[in-house]
């Protein structure tokens, strides 16, 4: 009865609060952050003021700060703190509305009176002191990109970052490979929890969900301190995501692509209905409630209920025909801020919601090998949907964050296939339709807390994820004809009915996991050897639980029916017709197997103990030990000791990272740690599912165990400039029962699964070059040019002695393994910042995807060629922003292939061809507006 004045009374309290914000932004802010020098820790508590003012604030357990409500004009800070230097920093500009963004590093006082000198540096100098900082003073081997960058770049997704990373690659354009190693051996955490992976057959994320705009930072990590989790080898990408924005904004964008090889091409497709481009389907492909078990199935139903349960499942096989249309972008962002006059608390909120639309087409896609020789064209249709809502409050030396992200991706895709298939001696026609809609939810609460007067921190957080994949419907339907019977009647197509099997069967499957995980982390500085360290402990856990269901149902033809003959020969759209099931030409089969869906639960418990030591002016050690125990268990649906799985183990994770101070500008490293590969679900799991794309059948492997690597690094790091480095980097890597995939082809029919390969060695070279082309010539052109590069050298050795198992090659490169990549570009800025230019290249040495077996050899991967264009232009007094983006201009052919010469090329008349196509150029214009 009183929910009307209520709801009254929060409308108007939160229009008073937007307004109240609005009002703050008129005027000028300078923020940022302060930080230790020697070590890059934030600190807490620094006192902040304007000179000659009684005006200042401290800053927060993030070491930000906030001075608001500044009139324009030219200001000195002061920055205070115990048992530092004071810092004063000059010509500090303001200008209104705009944010000043000022970060500044304090040296520690080196004696008891020296706390009384006072540092003096101007604007210019102090931006340049903390980012000189922010590059040396990484306690690992890493390499990353900051929010400041990021705004430089026209990028829109964190994929897209990632493509600037020394040592990283970007597949599919979402997919992260570092070092040359398959993604598996990466571990990927967002906002300080481990993410989920992405896909429902491999260990990835897909990188494309998060906007480029909402992340605050994002490294990766190429060594392991005892802080990271312990099971990655190529990186660890940590993903930090904006909380309190530093002033109130709304933002939205548009962009639409084309594509060479689709855009405005003949589409096919099944049926599409309006929810489709919302990224859900209608539910008209699901698999109906009261269908009859496979147990009823198999055990006998009458002739009316097959007809019954026939009927219910959708009979729509028609191939409908479009105009593939241009892919769409759009965002929408919002950030608000809420600083309090009486206090340092302060208040924020950011939303943002994505949406893209694109149908593609793999054109004439080439299958020809072993007995195939076929030509498929593949039309996508995708929509993918994603929201992210941060909240944060900061209190006194207390920060409580809530970060939440949601993504939805709806792929369906529509297969046809022609071609000659030598061991059944007839021309094959193929058709597939295939639904997947996958989404992931993670929710994470954070806490940070300053304790004392000494800079010592407490940090928890909780964090839940829920990652769905569902199938509903996936229809594959093989026609056949005998090239004998040219010229005769007999010369035609004939549904291949007679049998079931998962070649042309129709697969529901639903996998659900659920992720819960927790963490608490202490940081303390203490005095040693007469110099400032660090100590930090801290404990996690991760549990998931995942279910996975999969039925494999179709219609087998009665060859004694009426008609039977003339029913086969029925074209696709009317050959499962309502008057054939109704007359008796079809029986409801489901052939799922024992193996075919399962249960799944593991428990991660993690503790680490860290020391951060500085020996002198020069010297800095972060080492410590980590501890990880894990538990997985897996049951079938009908467990078996073949199907089930329960291993335990405990681990030691050592790790020692040593960082030298040549000069100010040179840093030497070295280091060593342990680090883990642990199988996935989906690879332990015996289920065999059929993958019509790579004719084979993809099963897990019971047996497999978790690899233990050994790492070794060292890296010469140089930086010219600010924002400039050149580095040189040798790391070696040793693994014990590392995860590859392979051919198992002890039968007839290829398989793709999973073995512990006993020994294998990794080498690595990594050269990287980021400067301004000044030094050639001091110019403003050149001063306004960087070149960057990366170039990684790789050699990987597998020596194996599985017994019992068909590998044609005992010794061979690393599944996954690329032997060099190559990342190029050049940025130029023109127009006072206004305009810019991005030419990226990349290229991936040729890889081995799947270890070779007797019958089917190991499959290669070609490299390619791949240059983008990115040209932007800030519009509208730099509110606006209008972006082009020329991708894959090139579109060279990609290709996996049989290298039966041996010859380390790719020759199509004498090598087999897996897959060959083109994935077409990308052309897109985007605009964006920020008020």
């Amino acid at each position: 009865m009183n929910s009307l004045p209520t709801f009254k009374s929060a409308a108007l309290t939160m229009l008073v609060f937007f307004l109240s914000i609005a009002a703050y932004a008129q005027t000028g802010k300078i923020s940022g952050t302060v930080s230790d020098k020697k070590t890059g820790e934030t600190l807490i508590g620094v006192t902040v003021k304007i000179k000659g003012t009684t005006k200042g604030v401290s800053t927060d357990v993030d070491g930000r700060y906030t001075l608001q409500a500044m009139a324009d004009g030219k200001y000195t800070l002061e920055f205070s703190y115990v048992g530092y230097k004071t810092k004063e920093v000059s010509d500090v500009e303001v200008k209104g509305p705009a944010i000043t963004s000022l970060n500044v590093v304090l040296d520690e006082a080196a004696g008891q009176n020296l706390g009384e000198v006072v540092v003096k540096a101007s604007f210019k100098q102090e931006s340049v002191n903390s980012l000189y900082a922010k590059q040396k003073n990484s306690s690992v081997i890493s390499d990353g990109v900051s929010s400041d960058q990021i705004k430089k770049s026209p990028d829109k997704n964190t994929s897209d970052v990632l493509k600037r990373v020394s040592g990283a690659t970007v597949q599919d354009n979402k997919f992260v490979v570092i070092r040359g190693l398959s993604d598996r051996y990466n571990n990927a955490t967002l906002d300080g929890s481990s993410l989920p992976s992405t896909e429902p057959n491999r260990k990835a994320f897909s990188f494309d969900i998060v906007p480029s705009n909402l992340v605050d930072n994002l490294i990766i990590s190429k060594t392991a301190t005892p802080d990271l989790p312990a099971d990655f080898t190529g990186g660890a990408i940590q993903i930090a995501t904006k909380d309190i924005p530093d002033n109130n904004f709304i933002s939205f964008g548009v962009g639409a692509g084309y594509n060479t090889e689709s855009t405005f091409k003949n589409f096919k497709s099944g049926a599409r209905n309006a929810t489709d481009y919302l990224g859900f389907d209608n539910g008209d492909k699901a698999l109906p409630s009261n269908f009859p078990s496979r147990s009823r199935i198999s055990s006998g139903l009458t002739s009316a209920q097959q007809i019954s349960a026939m009927r219910s499942l959708s009979q729509d096989w028609k191939i409908y025909n479009n105009t593939a249309l241009p892919t769409q972008n759009y965002q929408f962002t919002l950030g608000r801020v809420k600083d309090f006059k009486e206090s340092t608390n302060k208040f924020g909120a950011l939303f943002s919601l994505t949406y893209r639309n694109a149908q593609t087409i793999n054109n004439d896609v080439i299958r020809d090998y072993v007995n195939y020789d076929y030509h498929d064209n593949i039309y996508r249709f995708s929509t993918s949907l994603g929201a992210i809502a941060n909240f944060a409050y900061t209190y006194g030396k207390s920060k409580i964050t809530f970060k939440n992200i949601y993504n939805r991706a709806y792929d369906d895709s529509f297969l046809s296939r022609e071609g000659f298939n030598s061991d059944r001696g007839r021309d094959i026609k193929f058709f597939a339709f295939d639904l997947m809609q996958k989404s992931l939810f993670k929710s994470t609460v954070e806490g940070s807390h300053g304790l004392g007067e000494n800079n010592s921190k407490i940090t928890w957080n909780v964090s839940y994820a829920n990652i769905l994949n569902d199938q509903p419907d996936q229809k594959k339907i093989s026609y056949q004809r005998n090239p004998s019977d040219a010229g005769t009647a007999n010369y035609v197509y004939i549904a291949s009915t007679g049998t079931l099997s998962k070649e042309n069967s129709r697969l529901f499957s639903k996998l659900n996991e659920d992720n819960y995980s927790g963490g608490v982390n202490y940081t303390l500085p203490l005095k040693m050897f007469s110099q400032l360290a660090t100590f930090k402990t801290g404990l996690s856990s991760i549990y998931r639980d995942r279910t996975f269901d999969a039925r494999f149902v179709g219609f087998r033809a009665n060859t004694g029916a009426e008609n039977a003959d003339a029913i086969s020969k029925r074209p696709l759209s009317t050959l499962y017709g309502a008057d054939a099931i109704n007359n008796g030409a079809y029986s409801l089969d489901d052939i799922s197997a024992d193996a075919d869906s399962y249960n799944a639960h593991s428990l991660t418990n993690a503790g680490y103990v860290m020391l951060d030591n500085k020996f002198g002016e020069k010297s800095r050690l972060v080492w410590g030990v980590r501890v990880e125990q894990f538990n997985v268990v897996l049951d079938a649906k009908v467990p078996s000791p073949q199907t089930s799985v329960n291993d335990n183990y405990v681990d030691v994770l050592p790790s020692a990272n040593y960082t030298y101070s040549l000069t100010p500008k040179i840093n030497l490293r070295a280091s060593y740690y342990r680090t883990l590969a642990r199988p996935e679900f989906r690879e332990l799991a015996s289920a065999a599912i059929y993958d019509y794309e790579l004719l084979a059948l993809q099963q897990g492997n019971p047996s497999l165990k978790e690899a233990k690597i050994d790492n070794a690094d060292i890296r010469f790091e140089l930086y010219p400039q600010a924002g400039q480095i050149i580095s040189v980097s040798a790391f070696y890597k040793k693994f014990h029962n590392a995860i590859e995939s392979y051919n198992q082809d002890a039968g007839s029919t290829r398989i793709i699964t999973y073995i512990n390969s006993d020994n294998v060695d990794v080498y690595g070279l990594e050269f990287e070059f980021r400067k301004s082309l000044d030094f050639i010539a001091k110019t403003d052109f050149l001063k306004q040019t960087t070149f960057y590069t990366n170039l990684s050298l790789i050699k990987s050795k597998v020596e194996t002695a599985n017994t019992g198992i068909n590998l044609k090659q005992t010794s061979r490169p690393m599944v996954g393994q690329a032997p060099y990549i190559i990342n190029a570009g050049l940025q130029h800025n023109f127009l006072g910042d206004k305009l810019s230019f991005n030419a990226l290249y990349n290229r991936v040495g040729r890889r081995l995807v799947v270890a070779g077996g007797v019958l089917f050899p190991e499959i290669w991967e070609v490299p390619r060629d791949v240059i983008d264009l990115q040209l932007a232009l800030k519009v509208l007094k730099n509110k606006g922003e209008l972006k082009f983006n020329a991708g894959d201009i090139l579109n060279s052919r990609f290709t996996q292939y049989y290298d039966n010469d041996l010859n380390k090329k790719y020759d199509r008349s004498s090598d087999e061809t897996i897959s060959s196509y083109k994935p077409g150029s990308n052309f897109s214009l985007s605009f964006s507006y920020t008020f």
